[in-house]
């Protein structure tokens, strides 16, 4: 694979996976951790076109949500030890505690475990094991958390993904719908909280 091919495919999600790929389950959890080429939605149709069923698909997405967890962690850490030696990291880390409470304050509750699960639904792993941190979630719990709500995002994708490759038969318009999806389904569900709480 060269370098082009993967940088224009890590930049654009419409860009073909690169001709190169590993092929397989290996592949397919290089998607997941890599996000070229349209992220979840290419991976599931990777695995769908190269045999792997839904139990392995969210088996490797899982698998990669743990690879996650301990890449992301060490880089949460190291910010939060130079925000207490360093004033101006300091101020970085509370802007970053701030931005992970307000996040979890639109799905409910600041510090439960629902509202921590749908920040991660809504938002990303990252952001929902910063705001489990903010709450005062240590590293299993936290990243439990963060994972589960990731799990459920990744499993209703993967089952819309299937749905709408199987009614569109064409692969790029299958990823261009999933990623608007993507991107209007974690505001439906903020403001469909917003008018639950009025």
């Amino acid at each position: 694979m060269n370098l082009y091919d993967f940088q224009r495919a890590l930049l654009d999600p419409t860009a073909p996976i690169p001709p190169n790929w590993p092929a397989g389950w290996w592949g397919v959890l290089l998607l997941f951790l890599v996000p070229v080429g349209g992220g979840i939605p290419a991976g599931v149709i990777m695995a769908h076109a190269r045999g792997v069923g839904w139990p392995l698909m969210l088996a490797l997405y899982f698998v990669s949500d743990v690879i996650l967890a301990f890449v992301f962690e060490p880089m949460l850490r190291l910010l939060a030890a130079l925000g207490r030696a360093v004033p101006a990291f300091g101020r970085v880390v509370n802007f970053v505690r701030t931005t992970a409470r307000q996040s979890a304050a639109q799905y409910g509750d600041a510090g439960g475990a629902l509202a921590l699960i749908l920040v991660s639904f809504g938002v990303d792993p990252m952001t929902g094991r910063a705001a489990a941190a903010a709450a005062g979630h240590g590293f299993v719990p936290g990243w439990a958390i963060a994972i589960t709500g990731d799990m459920f995002y990744f499993a209703l994708l993967m089952v819309t993904t299937l749905w709408v490759g199987a009614a569109v038969d064409d692969d790029r318009i299958t990823i261009g719908i999933m990623l608007v999806v993507m991107f209007v389904l974690p505001s439906l569900l903020r403001r469909g909280r917003a008018l639950a709480g009025r």
